[in-house]
Order: C-alpha cells, then sequence, then structure tokens
C-alpha cells in the first residue's frame, strides 16, 4: 500500500508512516480544535515537501481568512500559490449548482483540472447548505469519495461537531464512508489529537496533545493521556 506523508511531525508514527493513497479522512472536532490549521498544514507540507499539488475548497471561510488564520507559522504560501502547487477556491452556497451530488462533482473537476493528489474541503458540514435530507447527504459524500479514490487524490474532510468525545461527524453517516477519522479536542490549555479509524492501518488509539508552535502543529507520539482522562 503506497502511503501518503501528512508532513505534520508526529502524525505520520501513528499510521505506519502515512495515509493510505487515495484515501478520505474525516478530521472531527468542536471549535477551536485545531482542524483548519491541521487541514492546512497536510496541503502546505505535501506541496513544499513532497511535490504534491494541493486543493483546498472552502464552503465557509474565504481564501483571505485562511491566510490570515495561518500568518503566524510564516509559511511561504505565495510562492506554492504561484508555482500552482496550492489553491484555494470558495465554493458559495448558491448559484448555477444548486444539488449536493452537482456541488460534489464540481469540487472533483477542480481537483481533476489542477492535477491534485491532496485535497481539504471545510467543511463538509456546510453540505446542510443544500439539503439536511441524510439521505441525500450520504449520498453525495460518497460519489465526492469515490470519484475522488479515481484521481489518487488523498483528502482531508473538516467535519464539526459539537466537541463531545464520542461525537465524530455532523450528519451521523460520514464515518461510516471515510477511510479515517482524526478527532480533535480542545480542553482549556491543550489540544488533543486521536486516530479514531484508519483503514488498512495498525493505528495507534491513544491521545496525544496536538501542540502548535511558530511552524504548525505537531505531535509527540511518545506522549500520552488516558481516554477515561479526557473530560467532556
Amino acid at each position: 500500500m503506497n502511503r501518503i506523508k501528512s508532513g505534520i511531525p508526529g502524525l505520520d508514527e501513528l499510521i505506519e508512516g502515512g495515509f493510505p493513497e487515495g484515501s478520505s479522512i474525516l478530521v472531527s472536532g468542536g471549535p477551536g480544535t485545531g482542524k483548519t490549521i491541521t487541514c492546512m498544514e497536510y496541503l502546505y507540507q505535501g506541496a513544499k515537501l513532497y511535490n504534491e499539488p494541493g486543493i483546498y475548497v472552502t464552503l465557509e471561510e474565504g481564501a483571505h481568512n485562511l491566510w490570515w488564520n495561518v500568518q503566524r507559522f510564516k509559511w511561504d504560501v505565495q510562492t506554492l500559490e504561484r508555482d500552482n502547487k496550492l489553491k484555494i477556491y470558495k465554493f458559495e452556497p448558491t448559484g448555477e449548482f444548486t444539488d449536493l451530488e452537482s456541488q460534489a462533482k464540481r469540487i472533483v473537476e477542480k481537483a481533476r483540472q489542477m492535477g491534485a493528489k491532496r485535497l481539504v474541503i471545510d467543511s463538509i458540514t456546510a453540505f446542510a447548505f443544500w439539503t439536511n435530507d441524510k439521505a441525500k447527504i450520504r449520498y453525495a459524500i460518497y460519489v465526492l469519495i469515490e470519484e475522488l479514490r479515481k484521481l489518487r487524490c488523498t483528502s482531508l474532510l473538516a467535519c464539526e461537531t459539537s466537541g463531545k468525545k464520542n461525537e465524530f461527524s455532523s450528519f451521523g453517516v460520514e464515518e461510516f464512508l471515510v477511510d479515517g477519522i482524526l478527532t480533535l479536542h480542545f480542553i482549556p490549555p491543550r489540544h488533543y489529537l486521536t486516530v479514531r479509524k484508519m483503514r488498512g492501518t495498525n493505528h495507534d488509539a491513544s491521545v496525544h496533545p496536538l501542540k502548535f508552535s511558530e511552524t504548525g502543529v505537531g505531535i509527540d507520539p511518545k506522549e500520552k493521556i488516558n481516554w477515561e482522562d479526557l473530560k467532556e
């Protein structure tokens, strides 16, 4: 199995060297848990260190807000944008494409046009802009995942939750469709990450501190806490 290195220090040691190529990984957590930064670092380091083009699809925030959020890390984003290695696209919830399946196919087409090997959708929860029908949402996510797999594009799908320990998705269907789940938690003053699921991988299931520094986020795979100690 080919592995795609995450570029996030410490994470690959928990998942046998990286994400399975072409897989779709749910990155779930409550507000302030670090979902956007984690996903952005996956794209940035992929383009910078591994020469793998990446595309960030935002269904809520604009590109300006995203770049503002990562300024503290002093990443050379402009060079990667200029070299067509990193792109941000804002998808509006209204317009010509009004149904969810069409929006999913539109995202895939952007990835195909760019030749993207990495993709982030922030957030999959925003699919509710188009419909609250869980059956339609499940089918659209299924279509999205399958089409991205055909492109051998390894994707992170950010997902908003209330932050409870055993809550992994917004609609109760995403966790069954994806190949992996990273859950993020924020219990002041510390952030934590757990690999809840990773198909084809003997992954570490412990709770590890997620640390922020001047260069991004990282994990110490040797530092862990008990699941029981992770408070609601």
